[in-house]
């Protein structure tokens, strides 16, 4: 049976809102680590198969097949294809998914799996701005409920039984680890520069490195900031997702090919899974996605030496935590998307890339990726380190 394994993995710094990405367009985004991605390798872009690119607001700027566009403005030859997925902010953690299940089933032998978001210019919400995409039969079904994330997210923290404190400490860990990360360099290598125009809201130039992070942050500075979402509630900006814009890509071939073209395989795609949970607590999907994925490679949850959950809101990791019961210590070891920014459509990409080089950069045998998803769904992906 053919195997698929991962033999790049490269991303863009996360920028912030209005940040030093803020004027770059989504496709050029894109082909910035497309370009890298394959001068990285060596691979010749004229073989690779497809290109599944994840990105969630396909509207405006990152329309009409945003995939196909990357492979253009990156110099590729016309005749490779691209396709853009979305399955919310999974986007690009699915598309790596199938771009591995094309190679698992010899469909194809070499593609690579990624995604965008530029949220600056494309703001959250906008492919919905001109319409209701639930319907009334769903409506219905769950009682006109509003199918708000932040509202799901203060229900999750009502059902867990977490309160302000233990999510905005829980916050400050997030800034507290990607800022020892960032200064240890531990990001340096996976990340490509990118070159920014002049913008309305930067001045442009270089940006080497992710924007998000506060340093100095601590649970009492985030206890002054105002409830987002209830007026009594707990999640506000402080414990939840930067609004970002980011890439990241990665290359999926087989142990053969990758001999062949003589690239040398980070890691092996041991399996992915995809699970729905109730659209009405919508965060929860990784706890049953987790379950599956860990049944398929036949793991234990004490078999993952590092667990990267997206920090979509504090209380979506601490729960997942509490019900799998793996130890907090492998948790985002490296901070996550509430210091290291959210930038849907490339999130599952950028998250599997700081991972791959974690894991590496440790000797971390087997790794496992989650991420919650809008409607109550979520992926999950192990990977294992080729030694």
């Amino acid at each position: 049976m053919r195997e698929a394994v991962i033999a790049g993995a490269v991303r863009t710094p996360v920028g912030k809102r209005k940040g030093g990405l803020s004027s770059v367009h989504a496709a050029d985004l894109s082909a910035v680590v497309l370009r890298a991605l394959v001068e990285r390798t060596g691979v010749d872009p004229a073989l690779i198969d497809d290109v599944v690119w994840g990105c969630v607001s396909q509207v405006g700027d990152q329309s009409s097949n945003i995939g196909r566009y990357a492979v253009l403005a990156a110099g590729w030859p016309e005749s490779i294809p691209g396709t853009t997925v979305n399955r919310a902010c999974g986007s690009s953690q699915q598309a790596l998914d199938f771009a591995a299940q094309a190679v698992l089933s010899g469909q194809q032998d070499l593609v690579v799996a990624g995604g965008v978001e530029v949220m600056s210019r494309v703001p959250l919400g906008a492919a919905r701005a001109t319409g209701q995409p639930y319907g009334p039969a769903v409506l219905a079904r769950y009682d006109d409920f509003s199918f708000n994330q932040g509202i799901s997210a203060e229900l999750i923290a009502r059902k867990w039984g977490f309160t302000r404190t233990v999510l905005d400490e829980y916050s400050a860990r997030s800034h507290e680890l990607a800022a020892a990360a960032q200064d240890r360099g531990a990001f340096e290598e996976q990340i490509v520069a990118v070159d920014a125009p002049a913008g309305e809201t930067t001045e442009g130039g270089k940006v080497t490195a992710d924007e998000g992070i506060r340093r100095g942050t601590t649970a009492e500075k985030l206890a002054n900031l105002k409830p987002a979402f209830q007026d009594d509630g707990v999640i506000h900006a402080g414990n939840s997702s930067q609004i970002s814009d980011g890439a990241a890509a990665l290359l999926v071939t087989t142990p053969e090919k990758a001999a062949e073209l003589g690239l040398t395989p980070l890691v092996r795609y041991r399996a992915g899974a995809v699970a729905g949970a109730d659209p009405v607590l919508m965060l929860t999907g990784p706890i049953p996605a987790t379950e599956k994925v860990l049944r398929r490679t036949g793991l234990t949850v004490a078999d993952i030496g590092i667990f990267e959950v997206n920090e979509a809101f504090a209380p979506v990791p601490l729960a997942w935590q509490a019900e799998t019961g793996a130890d907090p210590e492998r948790l985002n070891p490296l901070g996550g998307a509430i210091a290291l920014g959210h930038p849907l459509g490339g999130s599952g990409a950028v998250l599997m890339t700081r991972m791959i080089h974690h894991m590496r950069d440790h000797g971390i045998r087997f790794g496992l990726q989650t991420m919650c998803e809008g409607g109550g769904t979520a992926n999950a992906t192990v990977v294992e380190l080729v030694s």
